[in-house]
């Protein structure tokens, strides 16, 4: 009997002190993730140099390779490395970006760079917790749990903390992408960030809609305001803002009747709208403008029929014989340098695929079906490439708070994220897609 209570009091403390060494682990783990939330990269000035700070010392301590690369004076961009047992496998590339986007510091609840805890609903708040500074710690934590559990790599995994993503990304993974450094990594696979899901399975994307920035100009003779003639400037620009109008109706009827995803359709909206004889007091009333401009934000769906759109906005949306143009302020290819669709594959002939899903499930996540990625993110540059890049980011259960007021991710979610990737990590690290088969080396 008394043997037996012993045993059972030993048994007890030692659950104690397995439950006291995870609380104390998750706790280092928050805290962590408040030290770079509290860095403050919001454009157009990001802290680029504290936030590398941080994260080479988060380096150190995981005796990771890590340098520090300055594509562009000012815009550090880290790389670390944490090599593999064999070098000549292809390489696992984690991104995430450094950068976040401003914000209206008024009309937030807690301040944005202060990472406060609200201790009734353990919510983190800060601008960048959801995008995308839980991701790039989260990676890091992960590596931390596996370098603790003795995990050692078969292939090398690298992680890059890129500049700019919130404002293209052309001087970040842009002109990474296209480095000779970049090329010597051997990269076979690249994860990236994804979208928050309000259900209870993690949203995953496997292709993004490309931004065609355009500017839609019209000309035409200065008139007298009282007079009425054909093919103002004026005039040129709202006949081509009523057929736009149609062609976007069509494509959000076919959004609100379930028939495409968002990421599915070609998305326009307008930015600016530029026209008018300015004067210290106002327009110039009685003076129709010689020249008329709008500004339009154009998603285009990597299936979408590129040449087709071209000719819709040269012969309908800006046609010459209206005395019309238009120009592109960013035109992202909807293909890859090989002229395919720049979608990765998420089926039997995409091995990362399977490694990816398998070790969601093996965490306890559930994916959804795999989506087009509405907007922008770093992943087109890798895509573009040829490579297979998937965007995930491991939170479910939370409204989607990106670029909005009061972003925020819960303590309890975070930390299931720390578990999600240390199992992708854990498998795609220990797997070999040869031959469209899935070996384990191990």
């Amino acid at each position: 009997m008394a043997i037996g209570i012993r045993l059972y009091c030993l048994g007890f403390l030692l659950f104690v002190a397995v439950v006291s060494a995870s609380l104390r682990e998750d706790n280092a783990a928050v805290e962590r993730f408040q030290k770079y939330l509290q860095i403050n990269t919001a454009q157009p000035t990001p802290d680029y140099a504290a936030a590398a700070d941080f994260i080479l010392s988060q380096a150190g301590e995981l005796k990771l390779e890590s340098e520090t690369i300055n594509f562009v004076p000012g815009k550090p961009l880290v790389l670390l490395k944490w090599p593999g047992k064999d070098e000549s496998l292809p390489a696992v590339l984690l991104n995430s970006h450094t950068d976040v986007v401003p914000v209206e510091a008024h009309k937030w609840g807690f301040s944005p760079f202060a990472a406060s805890i609200d201790p009734e609903t353990e919510r983190i708040y800060a601008r960048g917790s959801q995008d995308m500074k839980s991701v790039g710690i989260q990676y890091l934590e992960a590596i931390r749990r596996l370098v603790a559990d003795g995990f050692k790599p078969e292939r090398t995994i690298y992680l890059s903390f890129v500049p700019d993503e919130e404002i293209g990304g052309a001087e970040g993974a842009g002109v990474f992408s296209n480095s000779e450094k970049f090329r010597n990594l051997g990269v076979g696979f690249v994860l990236d960030e994804g979208l928050p899901s309000d259900g209870q399975n993690y949203r995953v994307f496997h292709g993004e809609r490309s931004p065609w920035w355009t500017v839609i100009k019209a000309s035409g003779a200065p008139g007298h305001g009282a007079k009425l003639y054909d093919n103002s400037a004026m005039e040129n620009l709202v006949k081509s803002l009523e057929v736009i109008g149609r062609f976007r109706a069509s494509q959000l009827n076919l959004l609100k009747a379930g028939e495409k995803a968002e990421g599915e359709v070609i998305s326009v909206n307008m930015v600016h709208l530029k026209a008018g004889t300015p004067t210290p007091t106002g327009f110039v009333m009685n003076l129709q403008p010689s020249e008329a401009e709008v500004g339009l934000d154009i998603r285009v769906p990597p299936t979408v029929d590129e040449e087709a759109l071209l000719r819709r906005i040269a012969e309908e949306w800006a046609p010459s014989s209206r005395n019309m143009t238009f120009q592109f302020k960013s035109k992202v290819p909807v293909n890859d340098m090989y002229g395919k669709p720049a979608i990765t594959p998420v089926d039997s002939s995409n091995p990362w695929w399977a490694l990816l899903e398998n070790a969601v499930k093996e965490a306890g996540g559930e994916l959804s079906k795999p989506e087009i990625f509405p907007a922008s993110t770093d992943a087109r540059y890798f895509r573009q490439l040829g490579l297979p890049a998937i965007g995930f980011s491991p939170i479910a259960n939370t409204p989607s708070l990106l670029h909005d007021h009061n972003e925020y991710l819960g303590r309890a979610e975070y930390l299931k994220g720390i578990k999600i990737y240390a199992s992708i990590i854990r498998a795609l690290g220990s797997h070999f897609p040869v031959d469209g088969r899935i070996k384990d080396e191990l």
